[in-house]
Parts: C-alpha cells; structure tokens; sequence
C-alpha cells in the first residue's frame, strides 16, 4: 500500500510538472514564427550595439535610449560594460547615438538601465526617469537633461518596499510616476519559479514623496506602461499573458479596469502617437528564442501598431518582422515624422521610413 502510494504521488506530480512546462512553453509561444514584413530605408543606428531596451522621444525629436541591460536569464553582448544613456536628435537626416554625460557622484560602474520615460514641466525643464538595477536590485533614477552640453544631471535614487523588480515608469509629474514590476520576488530562481507556476502576482505601483502604493494587481508579468494623450488611460502591457490592458486613471492616482486585448505575441514596451493616440510596441514572437539565447536560431522582431484601442473593434497592424538576421529581440518601438525607430533587449537599433 505504501508503495502504490508513493507510486501514485510520483505520478501526480509527474503529471502536474508536464502540465507546467507545457503552459510555459504557451507563455513563451516557443513554436511560434512569423513572416518578414519589411519596411523602407532601414539602417542600423551607428554606435549602438549592446541594447537600445527602451525609447523615449521629446516633442521636440530628441530621443532618449536605454542600452546595457544586464538581466537574469538574458543575453547581453557587453556583460562587462556598464549601462549607458543615448541621445538621438531624429531631425537629422542620419541620426547618430550620443552618449550622455551623467553628473559626479552617480555610480556608472553599476549603472543598469532597463524602462525609461521623460517628463517636462511648465518652464520646460525635462527630467528623465530611469529604471536602474544595481547590483540587480530596483531604484528609479531621477535626471535632469541639460541639452546644452548633452549631460543628465542626477537629483536623486527612489527605493521603495513596492518596488522590488521593477520593469518600466511612466513619469506623471517632476518627482512622481507609475512603475510596474514585472515579478513578485527579486531572487532570480524565484523568479522563474513564479514564472513556470504561471503566479500572477505582478503589479502596477504609483509613486510620489508623499504617497506610495499598488494601484494594480493580478498580472503575469507586468511589463511596459503608458498614459494616453488625454491622460486619462494608463496602458499596460502583460508579456506573460500576450495582451494589453486599459486603465482608467482617477484623481487620487488610483487605476480601474476598462477592457483588455488580447494579442498573439509577447507584448514588450508601449510607445503612444501624441497626435493619433495609437499605440506602438516592440514585441518578442517567440519568447523561448529570447530567454534561451542561440546564434544558430536567433530571436525574432516584431512591431505592432494599435489603433483605437478604446472601441470595440481595435485595428492591430503588424508593421514590422524580422526573423533576427537584422534585428534580435525588439523591444520598443516609437515614431516621429514619419519614421519609427526600433530598440531591442540586447542587439542593435533600428532607424526606418514608414
């Protein structure tokens, strides 16, 4: 009896790891290829080459880019190397990638950028907020850019107890802003064991210097965030779940649900159109090629653009898709003039007409 006891938990719990894995591999969408769609006059952007992870771009064209990002269970081509932020000015003609010079007294040794967003205030002085991990540890960087001699000023290091793996800021005033952890736990064994579970304990947090707390729960794996041009939606991308979610934003910061689409990609960070409201976003078709890095079967771009998505019928048009021989891992993409640049995780940037 003992025996067919031991037998039958073996079994069970046999059967329940297999029936993980294979919800896993569906998280991942580990069989999942998509078709070339190619656009015009696309180059390569010149000086960067380990990760243009997230995008920012100014009214005015000046385009902020995250690059070196060292992340549990991801590729990076410059372990080594300190992360960086770039300048990109997309009224030229050629745009070329500037590296800013960050203030005194910031560590740059452990300067590990991830999601990034810009606010400018009434006298038009614009701050920038970076996600940092140190260390592989959360904090959101707050900067200042002195465009003058293509400089951030660094004014201070936000750490809270809710923000313990922060993935993406949407910057909502000088010293406030939505964040969303992409994981419960920081451990990184814990984290892909919440992930395996398929544990929707990521969430979305608003921060302020008088007021901090969860405003949003129940996800796979929160990842971009964005605000409507009206501001009044925050937009939410779930990588683990492949959608998009909308929310209503209140006066006491507080966010409710309004709808959901849902997609057939993993949904990386959120660009919105100032002018149309539509939202753009860098997407991984195949996540298993992106956390199981192989030269001989390299990870995929994809960029999709989101029209309407407040109506009942959200048009969802794939613009761009490459099957890594260009570009690896997209994760962001945004617009200005008629162009569209694209970032990645790890790889190059890519800078074309539309």
């Amino acid at each position: 009896m003992g025996k067919l006891l031991v037998v039958a938990l073996v079994g069970i719990a046999a059967a329940l790891v297999a029936e993980r894995l294979v919800a896993f591999r569906n998280r991942l969408n580990a069989s999942r290829e998509v078709a070339p769609v190619s656009l015009p006059n696309c180059r390569l952007i010149k000086g960067i080459e380990a990760g243009s992870e997230d995008i920012d771009i100014l009214p005015n064209g000046l385009a902020f880019i995250s690059s070196g990002l060292k992340y549990p269970g991801l590729k990076s081509f410059a372990p080594d190397k300190p992360g960086e932020i770039f300048l990109l000015d997309l009224n030229e003609d050629n745009p070329r990638a500037v590296e800013l010079r960050i203030s005194r007294g910031f560590d740059l040794a452990s300067f590990n950028p991830h999601g990034i967003s810009t606010y400018v205030d009434k006298d038009d002085t614009v701050y920038l907020f970076v996600v940092n991990h140190p260390h592989l540890k959360s904090t959101v960087e707050l900067f200042k850019f002195v465009e003058d001699d293509n400089s951030l000023v660094h004014l201070k290091t936000i750490r809270h107890d809710l923000l313990t793996s922060v993935n993406d800021v949407v910057a909502m005033g000088p010293d406030c802003f939505y964040a969303t952890n992409d994981h419960y736990f920081s451990d990184f064994i814990l984290m892909f064991l919440e992930m395996f579970l398929g544990l929707t304990w990521s969430n979305v947090v608003y921060y302020s210097p008088k007021e901090v707390k969860e405003v949003a729960s129940g996800f796979y794996s929160a990842n971009g965030i964005n605000i409507s041009p009206d501001k009044k939606y925050i937009y939410v991308a779930d990588i683990l779940d492949h959608n998009v979610y909308v929310m209503e934003k209140h006066a006491n910061w507080s966010l409710t649900h309004v709808k959901m689409l849902q997609l057939d990609t993993l949904v990386d960070n959120l660009s919105i159109d100032p002018h149309t409201g539509d939202i753009w976003t860098g997407c991984h078709p195949n996540g298993m090629k992106l956390f199981y890095y192989d030269p001989e079967n390299l990870p995929a771009s994809e960029v999709l653009r989101i029209q309407n998505i407040l109506s009942e019928e959200p048009v969802v048009t794939r613009v761009y898709s490459d099957n890594g021989s260009v570009l690896q891992g997209s994760s962001v993409a945004s617009i200005y003039g008629g162009k569209l640049l694209i970032g990645t995780v790890f790889h190059r940037a890519l800078y074309c007409d539309l």
